[in-house]
């Protein structure tokens, strides 16, 4: 088996490790608020409002103190309850009140998480399904299952968990710090030098930690891709007997994710405890402090003395206690946000990966030119019309604001081209052919020597780098892909079968097309025969690209597939590979009525299929070294001939 590249670059092959991107969080908090652009303010009012009441019993606790210490000193407890309880009243509402906006947050924000993510992904889908082939040619299909599971997963925790707790946290922290400052700078002064202390900590094991989760999300995407490759690859594997190579190649790909997941892992683990145990240190150094500033009847200076007038007073009770539990309260909300950091790289990791994705540039499409019904009227003039008439006709507007109308015939002119999958490496040089409506022309050759790559072409699955390819003397350039390719019917080496029934893989060919026209393909490509043999028939159910079929029953489908679309073009790449050389013989009945009439390309393994074709071409790296038809190449005694005379099987 050929050896894995497990390079540790990402998916983009960005370096791993990279600073988390605050213009990432950005992009998700604005996406966020376009999407709910009123839900979205509510639900932050109500995290604001329960984090401000969380913060708010300090001011109760002061002041209850201090009138319990006044009574206390005077002697006289005959108006405390009036004094007290109405305090306690306004509390127990205010944790009602919070109580009431949490509940409504939590609701509002799951509701909007899960429609943000919904959101999300029919942005990536819709995206995915305007990109040009060659992004899916160049990319694990593991991977890019992987926006729309792991990566997905993490943006979620970010929406729902992270960004939640990130602003519930901030506003606590920052309503505490003001209520210390109100009450006791000096005191405000000793907390803040124990938080320096957790910024630095936070900052050396958070920084570490956001780094090793960046590289965990790149290996978890591709542990995926080699786990859906190996998957999709089981009977290769089984034939060649390289399970245990592939199990070298896992266990590569696995350590990788093991220790970036470690470190991260014991980073953000780490991180908590620690910070905790500083805030422990912290409330046993402002206990300390306090009670020695007590005892000492240090003055005390904050935001109320200047309200009191100036006039500074002594350090109190009624301060010290209160700030032991704001001081909890201040530690363990910063503990919080340090707790967010992991989730927040991870997140933000995802939606990276995501809006990669997103930002792909899309299939470029300059076309014009579009395909519509047509009839003709009395004087043979084509005519658009809303009606399926199983004619097509070409509609050509023009600058001047006219419209012509050339009718679809299946004329197909390649002139001159050249086309190289990466630049400075071309794979084909100064192709020419000629296909008249009606015509069979078949191209043969060894393994890469261009013949798949003419047929994508044609489909311009990929553009042309020199040359002309026009299609009833229309530039293809000029035609709307989508209509250029609706004209063609295809049939490619490797079937691909869809969830659903038989009947409704061979619909796929067209969509409006009606039970009865599949069941007609289905027989004139020879598939009716073993799919009335199924245990129900058409409405047999398929799953895992049909592997509950044969491979030349898979093959059989595709080719009624192509069958029900009823283009002009066909093409045929390989389309009999698969099938063995008798079922060969019923197909081929079926194709050559299927071909009758229409313009067909045909890749073939077996010289003996192009025998018929009325052009054969033979490549060679990229260019064409022969061409005519069976008779005239036999005759001409050069490379074809030797293919012919030595084995009937292209090799």
């Amino acid at each position: 088996m050929p050896k894995m590249n497990h390079s540790p670059k990402g998916p983009r092959g960005g370096a791993p490790g990279a600073r988390i991107d605050p213009g990432m969080l950005k992009r998700v908090m604005k996406l966020l608020f376009s999407s709910f652009p009123v839900l979205l303010p509510i639900t932050i009012g109500c995290i604001i409002f329960s984090s401000i009441t969380a913060a708010a019993p300090a001011i109760f606790q002061q002041q209850v103190i201090a009138d319990i210490q006044r009574f206390y000193l005077s002697g006289d407890w005959s108006s405390a309850a009036k004094v007290i309880v109405p305090k306690v009243a306004i509390l127990i509402t205010f944790y009602a009140l919070s109580m009431i906006s949490i509940t409504l947050y939590t609701q509002l924000m799951a509701y909007i998480t899960q429609g943000f993510l919904h959101k999300m992904r029919v942005k990536m889908f819709d995206g995915m399904q305007n990109l040009p082939v060659k992004y899916f040619d160049t990319h694990k299909h593991g991977d890019i299952m992987s926006y729309y599971t792991n990566d997905i997963d993490t943006l979620r925790e970010l929406v729902s968990r992270a960004l939640p707790t990130l602003l519930q946290a901030s506003v606590v922290v920052v309503s505490v710090f003001f209520i210390m400052i109100y009450y006791s700078m000096l005191m405000t002064a000793v907390v803040i030098l124990g938080v320096a202390v957790m910024f630095i900590v936070t900052k050396i094991i958070g920084g570490g930690s956001a780094k090793y989760f960046i590289r965990q999300q790149k290996s978890v995407a591709k542990t995926e891709g080699f786990v859906q490759e190996m998957m999709s690859g089981q009977r290769v594997i089984k034939v060649f007997n390289h399970e245990d190579r592939c199990k070298q190649s896992f266990d590569s790909v696995n350590e990788e994710l093991y220790k970036n997941s470690f470190r991260a892992n014991a980073y953000a683990n780490s991180l908590g405890p620690i910070i905790q145990n500083i805030g422990n240190v912290l409330y046993v150094v402002i206990a300390t402090v306090g009670g020695v500033l007590l005892l000492s009847k240090v003055p005390n200076f904050g935001i109320s003395t200047l309200i009191k007038g100036g006039i500074i007073g002594v350090l109190t009770i009624d301060i010290i206690v209160p700030f032991l539990n704001m001081s909890k309260q201040f530690t363990g909300n910063i503990n919080q946000l340090s707790q967010q950091i992991n989730v927040i790289a991870m997140g933000l990791a995802g939606a990276k990966r995501i809006f990669d994705i997103m930002d792909e540039a899309p299939e470029v499409d300059n076309g014009y030119v579009t395909l519509v019904n047509m009839e003709t009227d009395r004087n043979g003039n084509i005519k658009e019309t809303d009606k399926h008439t199983g004619k097509w006709a070409w509609r050509h507007p023009h600058g001047d604001g006219t419209v012509t109308y050339t009718e679809l015939k299946g004329d197909v002119t390649i002139d001159h081209v050249d086309f190289s999958y990466v630049e400075d490496k071309p794979v084909l040089y100064d192709v020419s052919v000629y296909a008249h409506p009606g015509e069979k022309v078949a191209f043969v050759g060894a393994t890469g020597a261009g013949k798949t790559t003419i047929t994508n072409l044609i489909n311009r699955f990929y553009d042309i780098a020199d040359g002309k390819i026009r299609y009833d003397g229309i530039n293809i350039n000029k035609i709307k892909k989508s209509d250029l390719r609706r004209s063609l019917g295809i049939v490619l080496q490797e079937t691909n079968l869809f969830t659903g029934s038989v009947l409704d893989n061979i619909r796929y060919g067209r969509l409006d097309a009606t039970d009865d026209e599949c069941i007609a393909a289905a027989k004139l490509v020879g598939a009716d025969d073993f799919i009335t043999r199924l245990p129900n028939g058409y409405e047999t159910e398929l799953a895992n690209n049909g592997s509950n079929l044969s491979q030349g029953q898979r093959q059989l489908i595709a080719i009624a597939r192509a069958a029900v679309a009823d283009p002009p073009v066909m093409i045929l790449d390989e389309a009999t590979s698969s099938i063995d050389t008798r079922t060969e013989a019923i197909v081929q009945r079926g194709m050559d009525k299927l071909m009758e009439s229409r313009t067909v390309f045909v890749i073939a393994h077996r010289l003996s299929t192009v025998k018929n074709s009325d052009v054969i071409m033979v490549l060679d790296h990229g260019r064409i070294i022969e061409r005519g038809n069976h008779e005239k190449l036999i005759a001409d005694k050069g490379t074809y001939y030797q293919l012919y005379m030595g084995a009937f099987e292209l090799e």
